[in-house]
Order: structure tokens, then sequence, then C-alpha cells
């Protein structure tokens, strides 16, 4: 494939390019691994629906962690279920021919092992076969069950462990908070210690039941209530972790209980539950069942728990078949492959590490929560990533129900390109979610209409108290966090108003009930900064009759700004998307007022390095705090500079000579300075940038990026490196598709991406 030029079309609605529409590549892209793993750290992720699986053989033994979606405990960490050991005996991965491949077409992974031949006995005439096994691990994509296949060429016994680490209470200190809501201010908790509870886990018939179920008493959710002066509002707002329960059930073939084993695992102990096999066998299948749910009584949770078992009993001749049905056409639905026909080249790896991420976040399609942004379902032993860290696998760093929106959309941009549209609903139903209480705290703080969302985010919809800060002065405006990053930040949740009108302009869907949520976020900033203009002053205006957006921020960077680009930016894109919707979405005398509010936002600002004009971050600020390039936001996201469009010059100054972006510049982690460059047209840096971020990790499996600024593995890393290799290769204007704005001419490329109003381009 060679370009020598930029080319666009102009085009109607549903009109699709296609050549073949099929993921030709997919099968080269099954991971294989011929020797059996050293821990954890070189684990394989599998799962399907909402849960997801670290999977490796160790020392003989079939491992893996398991989690899912909302598993929250009292603390708000998001705990796993726990850890399975699977053991065969003879052992045949134990022996010297090993393979553990991640086969993509359907979703699971299948482990192979042979022993020895053995000796050939006197008197013979040949030697007899190596016992061979076969393990297939998959994921029911409609149900949350997951399914271990074990077959061999000769009769096996088999143990199965549940393995638990939960099984007392255990006090947290120090960085182990990190994973939890308290973060630093642990002794802010209930009797001022933070404390995972233990468990129940017990032998039941021929299973062993497990479930961790949240103690009657105050959670993190009340506490934070009462710090931040909401208690009159209290009973507007949803507490996610009040009697939530999460566990299942494991099972297998002909096997029943066998006692209690104790070991320890990377410096963390552990209890293991055993059933063991009543006899030999050639087949058998292993089981776990699991529930969630906010239940009254804890048997109404084993109700719960007892449907999903009758429901996957049902459907258990279909399902396997189902969900590789759907793992085949999903795969179909979008892919990039780079250098498809040269697996040799260095660039055939960046096409299949795109493909082995997009897989992880297929994993959380169907989650009641948000894919998180630091590790997904997928982390494993702390100790493994910052040798430091001695605490249990439960453990990530930022917290598990605090959803960081800077973070968080670089893992959901990415799938309207995709065109996973059906996988943004965790995100946006977790706002809608939340549109309540940010209504409430705007109303109580200041008495005016609009919903105030934060940067850091509880999954009830508040900030996170650590970050909303426990020494807040007297006098203090408590609507604000007392926090030299985070203050003022208001400006995030905009990214997913934009997600939720690109959903409509995309797909055709109808956002009907997204269009409060936009409204509020649109109100809060029309009506706050009159209301704070009139603190100042009596006129609510400057004197072009523009609003006055201070203070305000630019990202965690810029602090106490004076009309912030990105924000002015975001105003303006959302404001432009909301009056483009379709009549049916809007009223006459809301198209006038939000109109109003268009035309009363002021003009970005500019300034000059050595001559050249280049966007500035705001008007004025007080100081730099972080390090992001918050004067590129009105290239991405916000799509007012980039290829095609007016002033490109002066955003490619900006890129080029403004000295904040250019000391900034990196790949790693959340950094999205490839995207920057994609949009900007700069194909040496944009190669070069997201090549580096989609490069292999590492780590053994080559998608587990990380820790960059958050942990491991980065999903914020692998989702602003999916975002510059789909920019590189298509953006758009309203109509007009640009294929190929920053593609380097000499590498061939085979894709099926999405664009909007229902296009299709292959």
């Amino acid at each position: 494939m060679k370009f020598s030029c930029l080319f666009f079309f102009l085009l109607t609605n549903g009109l699709v390019f296609r050549v073949a529409a099929q993921n030709r590549q997919i099968d080269s892209y099954d991971l294989v691994w011929n020797t059996p793993s050293r821990d954890a750290g070189e684990s394989m992720p599998c799962g399907g629906g909402d849960i997801g699986l670290n999977v490796w053989v160790e020392n003989g033994d079939l491992l893996f962690y398991f989690s899912r979606s909302g598993t929250f405990d009292e603390n708000n960490a998001l705990l796993k279920g726990g850890r399975i050991r699977v053991r065969l005996s003879p052992n045949p991965f134990a022996g010297p021919l090993f393979t553990q491949k991640l086969v993509l077409e359907d979703g699971g992974i299948l482990i192979t092992g042979s022993t020895a031949p053995p000796q050939p006995t006197a008197g013979s005439t040949a030697p007899p076969n190596p016992i061979t096994a076969y393990i297939r691990i998959w994921v029911d994509v409609y149900r949350p069950v997951i399914h271990l296949e074990l077959n061999s060429n000769s009769p096996l016994d088999a143990e199965a462990f549940y393995e638990s680490w939960r099984t007392t209470d255990r006090i947290l200190t120090g960085k182990e908070n990190n994973a939890n809501s308290y973060k630093w201010a642990a002794r802010q908790a209930p009797d001022g210690k933070v404390i995972t509870r233990r468990d129940s886990i017990r032998f039941q018939q021929d299973g062993i039941v497990f479930y961790h179920r949240n103690r009657p008493g105050p959670t993190v959710f009340d506490v934070t209530v009462h710090q931040q002066g909401l208690d009159s509002v209290k009973s507007q707002l949803t507490d996610p972790l009040k009697d939530l329960t999460f566990g299942g059930l494991l099972q297998g073939t002909d096997m029943r209980p066998a006692g209690t084993t104790q070991g320890s695992y990377l410096g963390t102990d552990y209890t293991g539950w055993k059933l063991a096999s009543h006899r030999p066998a050639r087949s058998r299948h292993i089981d776990l069942y699991l529930a969630t749910a906010q239940t009254p009584t804890i048997e109404d949770w084993t109700t719960t728990l007892m449907h999903t078992i009758e429901e996957a009993k049902a459907h258990e001749a279909t399902a396997r078949v189902a969900t590789t049905t759907w793992w085949t056409k999903w795969w179909n639905r979008s892919f990039i492959s780079i250098q498809p026909d040269s697996p040799l080249s260095s660039l055939w790896p960046i096409g299949r590490n795109y493909q082995l991420f997009r897989y992880m976040l297929a994993c959380n399609a169907y989650g009641q929560y948000p894919t998180k942004f630091n590790g997904g379902l997928f982390t494993y032993d702390p100790c493994l990533t910052d040798t430091s860290m001695h605490f249990t696998p439960d453990f990530r760093n930022w917290g598990g129900g605090t959803m960081t929106a800077q973070n968080q959309r670089l893992v959901y941009f990415p799938m309207i390109r995709s065109g996973d549209f059906d996988w943004m609903k965790p995100q946006f139903e977790f706002y809608l979610r939340s549109l309540k209480a940010a209504e409430a705290r705007t109303k109580v703080y200041w008495g005016h209409a609009g919903a105030s969302f934060t940067e850091q985010l509880e999954n009830f919809g508040l900030p996170d108290n650590a970050e909303y800060g426990w020494d807040m002065p007297a006098g203090h405006d408590k609507g604000v966090e007392y926090n030299a990053w985070l203050e003022y930040e208001w400006d995030t949740v905009l990214e997913f108003c934009l997600m939720m009108l690109e959903t409509e302009r995309y797909s055709g869907q109808d956002i009907t009930g997204c269009l409060p949520f936009i409204q509020s976020c649109l109100e809060f900033f029309n009506e706050h900064y009159q209301y704070l203009a009139r603190q100042r002053g009596r006129k609510i205006l400057d004197e072009q009759g523009h609003m006055v957006l201070y203070p305000g921020s630019a990202g965690e960077t810029y602090k106490m700004a004076y009309n912030s680009s990105s924000t002015i930016a975001g105003l303006h894109t959302i404001l432009t998307r909301l009056l483009e919707l379709p009549p049916q979405y809007l009223s006459d005398s809301a198209r006038r007022e939000w109109s109003t509010m268009l035309h009363r936002l002021p003009s970005l600002s500019f300034r000059s390095f050595d001559g050249h004009p280049t966007i500035a971050p705001a008007q004025l600020w007080e100081r730099v705090n972080n390090k992001e390039s918050m004067q590129l936001y009105p290239v991405f996201p916000w799509g007012i500079y980039g290829v095609g469009r007016p002033g490109l010059d002066t955003a490619v100054n900006t890129w080029k000579y403004d000295t904040d972006v250019v000391k900034f510049r990196s790949y790693i982690g959340w950094k999205q300075d490839n995207i920057f460059a994609a949009r900007l047209g700069l194909t040496d840096e944009a190669a070069r940038l997201t090549f580096q971020k989609l490069a292999n990790s590492g780590r053994r499996f080559p998608a587990f990026w990380g820790p960059g600024f958050d942990w491991t593995p980065d999903h914020n890393w692998g989702g602003s490196g999916m975002i510059g290799l789909q920019e590189m290769l298509m953006q758009t204007d309203g109509k007009k598709i640009f294929l190929f704005p920053a593609w380097p001419r000499d590498v061939d490329v085979h894709f099926k991406l999405y664009a909007p109003y229902s296009t299709i381009i292959e």
C-alpha cells in the first residue's frame, strides 16, 4: 500500500465501504506459551461478560484469579473473588511438553500438557503412549459462570482448590489503603481503622460456597456524605455498598469435599478448600458460578446464586456455542492489522497488541460498573508490580470504586471507532446514576441548578473523601475540593457528554435518556459562573458580553485559571453538538437557551513563542501543578483544530514551540501526545509515539502495560494507544472522512473502523 496524498469522502447516511467483512488475522494473533509461568505476573487474561481471569500454570498446577465487575467492600476496594488451583495426577503439566494458548476466536484459553513417554517394559513390542491432558477455560458471555473442561487420553485424578486470603479480618495500614477510598485518611474510617472483613467459606454438599457480605453499619458512603455536609439530602442518594454480597459456588464432576490446606503465595497467607475426584476419569467439568447482589439477607443472595446455577444448567448444552458465536461476530465488528502479511515485521506486534487489549476490554463488555482504568479485572499480586508493596492480591493503586474521569475517558473513547457502542453502557449508566447526587450537591452548596461532577468520583457520585480533603479550613467553600490538583476541576464530565453525543451520531442510537444528564452538566457551568460573578460584583458578564470562567482549572495542571481553554473548548463542542441533534431531541425554548450560552462563551486565548502563535492553556493562571498539555485539548478531544480544519498551523505551532508541551511529551501511561500528533497530521511523531505505546509491554503478556502513573495493567495506557492508532488511520469532520491522515506510507494495514452516520470503512 503506497499513499502519496490525503483522501476524504463526503458521505451520505448509511454509506458503507467494505472489502471482506471478516478479521482474517485474528487466528494469527492467538498467543501461545510453550513453558509454564514463574508466577502470577506471567498470567494470561481470559474472560467474558463482566468476568476476568488471570490464568497461569506454575509448578504443574493450573491457577487463576477471578474478578467480577461491582465487587466492592465497605471501604470501596474492588475485591477479587479468590484464586482457583487445579491439580491433576498423574500430572501432565509437570512434563516436558506444554502449551498455553489464548484462543481469541472463541475467547478462551487451552492448556495442553504431556508426560514424558514411560520406559517400555521387558518384552513389550512398543513403548506406551505418554499421558496427555487438555484443559479449556472459558467464561459464559451471557451468564456469570466460569467453565473448565478437562480431557485426557488416560484416566486422571483431579483436585480443585478454592483459595482465599480473606479468612480473618485484616487491618490495612499505610499505602495498602490506596486500594480503597480512604487512601491516606484511614483514621477517618469507623473506629479509626480500615478493615477488610473476612469472607464466609464452607463446604456445601459436593461443592464450596464462598461469599463476602458487607457488614451492617456505616460504609465509606456514610462517612463521605457526612464529611461533605450532605446529610440533609442523604435520602436522595444511593449507597451501592450497603448489604452488597458477592461470591459463588465451586463444583466439579464426580468431586467431593476433601478438607482444607494452608499455604503462602508471594508472602500472602491463604487457606484452600479442596474438592477431590471420587475416581480417575478421562473427562470432567469444573464450574464456578458467581452471584453479586444487594439483598436484605444472605438467604436472598443465596436465592440469587441458585437462580444463576439453575439458568446455567438449563443452557448447558448451548452455552459454549452461544459464547463462541458471540466472540466470532464481535471480532468481525472491527479490527486493525498492521503488516498483516509480514508477521516477522517489527510493527506486526502493534496490531496484535491492539487486538489483545481490545479483548481485555471485551471481558467487561456488560459489567454493572465501568472497566477500571487502573487494571480493569486483571490485576495480580502487587509485589510483582512494585517490590515494596507486599499486600494481598486485592490491591490496586488509586482505588477500587473511584472512577477518575481523565483516566476513564481513555478507556472508553476508542470504543466509538471500534463500533463497540454496547460496551459504553456501563460508563454511561455510571454517570446517569450519579446525576442525582451531582445535582443535590450543587443545590446544597450554592443554591442553584445543574450537576457538579468532580474529577475523582466515587461510585455513588460524590468526590472521594481523601481527595476532597479532611483538613478543609472553616469558611472554605464546601463544594470545592480542598486539593491543589483537583480544585475547580469540573469540566472532565463533558468528555462523557461527548461520548453520548457521538454514540447518537455514529450509530443512530436514541439518546433521549442521556439528554437530562448532558443539559444538567451544561446548566451547572451556565449557572455557577454567573453565581460566582455575582459574588465578585454586580455584572455577570465581561465587557464583551461573555461569561467569565473563573476560578477554573485546565486539567490538574494550570490551576486557578481564568478562562481555561480546555473548558471553553469543551463547552463549545458540547453546545454545538447538542444544537445539531435532530429536532425531536430539544424543544425550541431549550435550543434558544443553549444558543445563548454558546454565544456567551469567551474565545480561546493565544500566546507566542519566538513569534509563533500558539493556543494558550488559559487567559491567566496562578501555577503549574501537573504535566498535562491542556493547550492541545482543543485538538483532542474537542476537535476544534485538526486535519482539514481552520487554524491547523496554530495548533501545530503549539505542538512544536510551546515549551510546556515539549517538556511534558511522552508515550507513558495516560499521556495522549500520540493522539495530538495524529490529529495534527504529524505522521512521524504520531507513528513514533503510538508504536511506542502499543509495543510489547515487557511482561509475558504483551498488553499488560504499566504501571505508568497508575497500575498494572494500565488500561488508560492501552486505551490512549488504541485512540492514537485509530486517528492515524481515519479522522472525521462532520460528513467528511479523512483516510490515512497520519499513516506512514510504507506500512501496510488492513482495518475496519466506524465513522459517523452508520458508516463503516474497511
